[in-house]
């Protein structure tokens, strides 16, 4: 029983994407690896920016430094 667990930053992932990427998950483990859809298991965890990081700094804080000055 494969378990895929998926983790993105909670910035707008739709439903519809959602949808996408379970299936996709699940029809690759089984062309790749012959595993059964029906006992495959995908999970996707939205993780706050505050909650993520990179190069030792907060995805928040990222994004507002890479936001364009507004007029």
């Amino acid at each position: 029983m494969p378990y895929v667990n998926i983790k993105v930053t909670d910035e707008g992932v739709t439903k519809e994407q959602k949808i996408q990427l379970i299936a996709g998950v699940t029809r690759l483990l089984q062309d790749v690896l012959g595993k059964d859809p029906a006992t495959t298991v995908v999970v996707i965890d939205e993780v706050n920016t505050d909650n993520w990081g990179i190069h030792g700094q907060q995805v928040t804080e990222l994004r507002k430094r890479s936001k364009p000055a507004g007029p």
